[in-house]
């Protein structure tokens, strides 16, 4: 089985996104933690500032399952979605499984850049070394957040890099890898690529 990718770029100062590969949806992974801080209201209480630091910064799940509380779930994370205009997302009551789009993770990119997140985007600019990869190849300054995890049913790896890079905001989902470093591998390779695309 080979892996599938899918991808959207907008650069900046371009009205137009760039969307390309499989236009089909993937499990979240952790990249959902950009959807569950953008439901809250900023600025946050103490005791969320700190769970989202530590879900954004560190992908830390505990803090991640703390703030999916405290929006109401995957009820909640629906009622965030449509808000944000995000319309092929479908919340999972395990977070992780919540299942999106390349195109909707750029919809929720351009809420989260041009919209009134600066401490979410703050975060995503101060993601710890050794989760630093993805679209960050594609240039910098950078935020991002990244999401992985290995699916239960195949033992393939899902790998997924959002956010900003240069300038440009990207999404790149996949899924079907062998290992985590494959599809990291792929994924920066097809941020790059993205970039290249938008520029021409």
């Amino acid at each position: 089985m080979s892996a599938s990718v899918s991808v959207a770029v907008l650069r900046a100062g371009s009205g137009e996104p760039l969307v390309y590969g499989d236009e089909r949806t993937y499990p979240c992974a952790s990249i959902v933690k950009i959807a569950i801080l953008a439901a809250l209201e900023e600025p946050l209480p103490e005791q969320e500032r700190e769970w989202a630091r530590a879900m954004i910064v560190s992908s830390d799940n505990d803090a991640a399952t703390a703030l999916w509380e405290r929006i109401g779930g995957a009820a909640g994370l629906d009622a965030a979605l449509a808000r944000l205009g995000l319309g092929e997302t479908v919340a999972d009551r395990a977070w992780g499984l919540t299942r999106t789009t390349a195109r909707d993770q750029l919809t929720l990119l351009r809420a989260v850049f041009e919209g009134h997140h600066a401490y979410l985007r703050s975060l995503m600019g101060q993601v710890v070394p050794g989760q630093d990869w993805g679209v960050s190849a594609a240039g910098a300054p950078w935020a991002l957040k990244n999401g992985w995890m290995p699916m239960r049913a195949t033992g393939l790896w899902v790998v997924h890099s959002v956010g900003q890079a240069g300038g440009s905001l990207i999404a790149v989902l996949s899924d079907g890898h062998p290992t985590k470093e494959s599809g990291v591998a792929c994924v920066e390779a097809a941020a790059r690529e993205a970039v290249m695309r938008a520029e021409r």
